[in-house]
């Protein structure tokens, strides 16, 4: 199995829970996180992990999840949505409850792409988040 190239069927994703594919995705999008802020320079060694945190924090999250909602297929916004209607068993302290549950969907989409193959699509959503506002 090679795990950095996974490319599940449809009937295997829409088996797999909406916290399995956020806490899968949550892994991806914070190595894509890393990879960036290694790549562009945008923080010294020693504060990496403070950087990282910004963006892979419920709120940041939320964040990037209103600027990605107009791009998602019909699909997508399927997965999106089944994950941010997930029940959370907790919320962080630094988040709202609606921010969490955003954070959540972004995460199984995250998830529910990477099981695909699909990282010219994880790419480009990820470049969306991470472009400067307009």
């Amino acid at each position: 199995m090679d795990y950095f190239h996974v490319n599940m069927g449809r009937e295997d994703l829409l088996k797999m829970s909406s916290l399995g594919l956020a806490h899968l995705g949550d892994g991806v999008f914070e190595l894509m996180v890393r990879t960036w802020l290694c790549l562009h320079g945008k923080a010294k060694v020693k504060d990496l992990h403070r950087a990282t945190v910004g963006y892979v924090s419920a709120p940041a999250q939320a964040a990037a999840v209103e600027r990605l909602l107009p791009l998602l297929s019909p699909e997508e916004a399927d997965v999106y949505r089944r994950g941010r209607n997930t029940a959370p068993h907790s919320v962080p302290r630094a988040a709202t409850r609606a921010q969490y549950q955003a954070a959540t969907g972004l995460e199984a989409l995250f998830g529910w792409l990477y099981l695909q193959g699909r990282t010219d699509r994880l790419n480009e959503l990820f470049e969306s988040i991470m472009a400067p506002p307009v």
